[in-house]
């Protein structure tokens, strides 16, 4: 009987071939070891993220990481509460990493740290959690899934309708023709976000390390509209709504359509609805055409929470045959061409409600835990492995290049690069403060 260090260790080897191999092979230990998680960034979703792994049989949160000092006693109280044993608690997540007791690593900092600390992980012996999405510019997604392959460690990414059952039934019936061949879709998100207002230079709160918190970004000023939510909204750390919330639309779409990388992209939309700090477009629209004859559509709207076809958010997919609704949770229906309801499918699991931001509540989210943990043990593969994940995080990124240059895109269908646009492919990569720079 191997012990559980020598266990995970086993796993880790073989789970980066999980996502690539035709089988599953079969490790040595039982498959409840215990995984010990370490949590970075638990503000928020990441607050959330780390009370569903604590509440797993056989996971440990054995450490606790952000960069604010009154994050980090919230987080350590609340699992102390729940477990009855209080996690080591970092600012720095670098010294988190130097644990030998840690197997993996959730990320749910702010997009700017995603892939920066997702690798670091890595090159520290250990699995990554890495919320959507998976990286902060296309040339970090890349880096990701080569560093999966380097250093064989699993990376998932938080796209959690990949492990929702009805979704994935619904994903098979596509695939089975129920609506025929499914050649366009489109998806949507709706929110009613207020304005942000006119950031003005204050002193750090005394409870928070800026430097860290900016951490791979370079140094801007502390403004005091910015942390802890605004900062999706500044392309410096954030990627505005369309990788904020569109990438779990894109992801089904993507999937639905049985798609990798677009031959053009093409976006408008701006900051209309107020005049304030906010950089990302608080509206958008962005088009797919893809190599298989097959297009898609992608519409944010932060400011107007008007629903579409009855809810905040979802994809339509159309076929030759009829059309299928994917409302947004884990349910859906069928309609034929005549647009009558031939199958109305719901879930088994109480949802949460659907403009709540913290997912679909732990019942649906906590599949995609649980399914990262037993890929971990090498008894499943891992739903959204990390070349997955990029590739849907791909679109958006794509999306706001588009939208940036405001020019339509031509792109290799082979690995999305953009081709014969210089200025474009200047937004591929990033700049990094010194001494933080992603290397392999």
């Amino acid at each position: 009987m191997s012990t559980r260090r020598e266990f995970i260790k086993q796993a880790s080897v073989a789970g980066a071939g999980l996502w690539v191999a035709p089988h599953i092979p079969v490790f040595k230990g039982s498959p409840n070891e215990k995984v010990v998680i370490g949590s970075m960034g638990t503000n928020s979703r990441g607050f959330f993220l780390a009370r569903m792994f604590a509440k797993m049989p056989n996971v440990e949160v054995g450490f606790v990481c952000d960069v604010d000092q009154k994050v980090v006693d919230k987080t350590v109280d609340d699992i102390y509460k729940i477990t009855g044993k209080k996690p080591k608690a970092y600012t720095d997540v670098r010294k988190m990493l130097e644990e030998k007791d840690m197997d993996a690593m959730m990320v749910a900092a702010p997009d700017h740290w995603h892939a920066p600390a997702s690798l670091m992980a890595v090159k520290a012996g250990k699995h990554v959690y890495v919320e959507k999405p998976c990286a902060h510019n296309p040339a970090e997604g890349e880096m990701l899934v080569a560093a999966a392959q380097k250093y064989n460690k699993l990376i998932q990414m938080g796209s959690q309708r990949r492990s929702f059952p009805k979704i994935q039934q619904a994903m098979q019936e596509l695939r089975d023709g129920v609506i025929g061949r499914v050649y366009f879709a489109k998806g949507w998100y709706a929110n009613a976000r207020k304005p942000i207002g006119v950031g003005k230079v204050t002193p750090v709160p005394s409870s928070l390390n800026f430097d860290l918190w900016q951490g791979p970004a370079p140094r801007r000023d502390y403004k005091d509209n910015l942390v802890h939510y605004n900062w999706h909204w500044f392309w410096h750390w954030g990627t505005g709504e369309a990788l904020n919330n569109g990438t779990h639309e894109l992801d089904v779409i993507r999937w639905g359509l049985g798609v990798d990388y677009p031959v053009e992209v093409a976006s408008i939309g701006g900051r209309f609805a107020y005049q304030d700090d906010w950089e990302t477009p608080d509206t958008q629209t962005i088009s797919f055409k893809f190599p298989n004859n097959t297009a898609c559509h992608w519409e944010g709207r932060s400011c107007n929470g008007f629903n579409s076809e009855g809810t905040g958010r979802g994809v339509i997919f159309y076929g030759e045959k009829g059309t299928m609704v994917v409302p947004g949770g884990d349910d859906y229906k069928v309609y034929n061409l005549e647009n009558k309801l031939i199958k109305d499918v719901k879930t088994e699991l109480q949802e949460a409600d659907r403009t709540n931001t913290m997912g679909m509540g732990e019942l649906l989210d906590g599949l995609h835990l649980k399914n990262f943990v037993e890929a971990i043990r090498g008894t499943t593969k891992p739903t959204c492995p990390i070349d997955t994940g990029h590739k849907s995080t791909l679109l958006p990124q794509l999306g706001n290049i588009a939208y940036r240059t405001g020019r339509v895109l031509r792109c290799d269908p082979a690995n999305g690069h953009i081709l014969n646009d210089k200025e474009a492919m200047k937004l591929w990569a990033r700049e990094y403060q010194k001494g933080w720079e992603m290397k392999l």
